[in-house]
């Protein structure tokens, strides 16, 4: 059936203009609200106002255009129903064959700051109706919600004189998509804040059912593996040092699905650690550190974080939480890495990473933790087969006034240093996991064992193939001892100190060996288990 009737109300104008042309010189009658209505007059479209179409004003300062019989009747008529048609011819609703609309700038409006009333009233009522009623009668009708789509439509009208039904679906599961989009976001926001508008301090309710929306980045070579497809979405209101706040400068290859995965793992080790206080460089290898140092200087922390695991850091993901320069780039291109990032580089750094046209350099533009919630994300999303699993994101901080020693020595100053460091870091290993630590370099990782004590003796046992020194090093369990066989390992490589979240109930049994070892032990009452 060729269209004879089109209704245009845009937020986002792009193409509209030469859209409407087309259209009109096509024969088509063009029907338009607002601004889009004044547009299209002043670019010499011919344009009939909702007004005359409604016989009833815009009112309510715009709020209410569209919300009319003679609107949805024209979207809405079934056009081969008999009772439809009749309907329509008593009350004088004409068809309207094509629906070209986007919505308010929502997004738009909360980035950019404005006031609690003007984010709300940028709340578009009568344009997601319009775009539901268009997509749900798609047999007919044609809903237009992407500018991109203009041209496809035009061809399709100058070729065959109308719009294809197969074209319509596409359009209408488009449309669609863009209403629980759209939705999800004004949802997201809401929930962040309170009556006031104000962002609140601790993480919004978790709410049933769970709407969540995110917008692609990107599609992916491939998955985990080739044979998997693989996409980058992000979250919409997020402007906190992350993989999604990041910008790739240099690197002939896209990001593939395990450098992101990789990148947010090494990302979020560093930013444990303040920028203003501690240089730190962590080298990741499948989700997992195998080596992490602070350092005096950038290329200090990277050389004492790959003296670590030189071996597993081949091809690995390199993170900086401070500026890297000139002689920390050539340190790196001495060997291959897949991705760095890092807070900026100097001028001659850069220079020199870009000459391994595949590494991949990404920048951030701060590494300072935000206290805004309504721009840091504050859940963690686990999908699982049929199902997903929620939790509030682990951003717990160890306060060391409130650590318990529970052993007859207490650390020395240096100890202490260890101690917080290496807890850290052990918070970022994949369970059960332990890790040693001396002068601020994690010398032992032992990552994602079935039992505590394996991941005890295995990252004992990489140190000492490492030829790393062991005597006088400290150990950090993200979870508490349940026999004292770890502590005994601890004693035979000269560990110090441990530091663990306690709990056990043989916590009594691992103090004692602690005492018999003359190791000193603190409980933090943190638990940091990674599945």
């Amino acid at each position: 059936m060729k269209p004879v009737r089109a209704l245009i109300s845009v937020s986002d104008k792009t193409g509209v203009v030469d859209f409407a042309k087309s259209l009109y010189n096509l024969g088509i009658e063009i029907i338009s609200t607002g601004g889009t209505a004044r547009l299209l007059k002043e670019n010499g479209v011919p344009v009939k106002e909702i007004s005359e179409l409604t016989e009833f004003p815009e009112i309510m300062e715009g709020r209410i255009k569209t919300l009319h019989p003679k609107v949805h009747g024209g979207i809405l008529s079934k056009r081969d129903n008999p009772e439809h048609i009749e309907t329509m011819e008593d009350l004088g609703i004409k068809p309207i064959d094509i629906v070209v609309v986007n919505l308010y700038p929502f997004k738009e409006t909360v980035k950019s700051e404005k006031s609690f009333e003007e984010i709300i009233e940028n709340i578009d009522i009568g344009g997601p109706t319009m775009v539901r009623a268009a997509a749900k009668n798609f047999k007919y009708v044609t809903i237009v919600t992407d500018p991109s789509d203009y041209k496809k439509i035009i061809e399709e009208l100058e070729q065959t004189g109308k719009i294809s039904l197969k074209t319509r679906f596409y359009l209408a599961k488009k449309a669609f998509n863009l209403t629980a989009h759209y939705d999800a976001v004004i949802t997201d926001y809401l929930f962040k804040v309170n009556e006031n508008g104000e962002f609140l301090t601790e993480p919004p309710e978790m709410r049933n059912p769970l709407t969540i929306t995110f917008e692609k980045v990107q599609d992916l070579r491939y998955g985990e593996n080739p044979h998997q497809r693989g996409a980058f979405y992000k979250e919409i209101f997020i402007d906190e040092p992350c993989i999604s706040t990041a910008k790739k400068i240099h690197g002939e290859k896209e990001l593939s699905f395990n450098n992101i995965y990789d990148i947010d793992g090494a990302l979020n080790l560093v930013l444990e650690f303040d920028p203003n206080k501690e240089k730190v460089c962590a080298i990741i290898k499948h989700a997992n550190p195998c080596g992490i140092a602070i350092g005096n200087s950038a290329s200090d922390a990277y050389e004492k974080a790959l003296k670590v695991d030189p071996v597993s850091a081949f091809g690995g993901i390199i993170a900086f939480n401070c500026p890297v320069d000139e002689n920390t780039a050539k340190l790196i291109t001495e060997r291959f890495y897949e991705c760095i990032i890092a807070p900026d580089y100097s001028e001659e750094a850069l220079d020199i990473l870009k000459t391994k046209k595949n590494l991949r350099v990404l920048k951030l533009d701060s590494m300072d933790k935000l206290i805004n919630k309504g721009e840091t994300s504050p859940f963690d999303y686990r999908k699982v087969v049929g199902g997903m699993l929620v939790q509030d994101r682990d951003l717990i901080t160890l306060d060391p006034e409130k650590l318990k020693v529970v052993t007859e020595r207490e650390p020395n100053e240096n100890e202490w240093e260890d101690l917080l460091f290496a807890f850290k870091v052990v918070k970022w290993v994949k369970s059960n996991s332990v890790v040693y630590a001396k002068d601020g370099i994690a010398i032992g990782i032992g990552v994602g064992q079935t039992s505590r004590v394996d991941a005890a003796k295995c990252a004992a046992k990489k140190a000492k193939e490492m030829g790393l020194e062991m005597e006088g090093c400290v150990l950090a369990s993200e979870a508490f001892f349940p026999f004292r066989d770890s502590v005994d390992e601890a004693a035979k490589v000269g560990v110090k100190a441990i530091i663990q979240p306690g709990g056990s109930i043989r916590d009594e049994e691992v103090i004692e060996a602690a005492n018999e070892h003359n190791i000193a032990m603190v409980f933090t009452g943190i638990r940091h288990f990674r599945h």
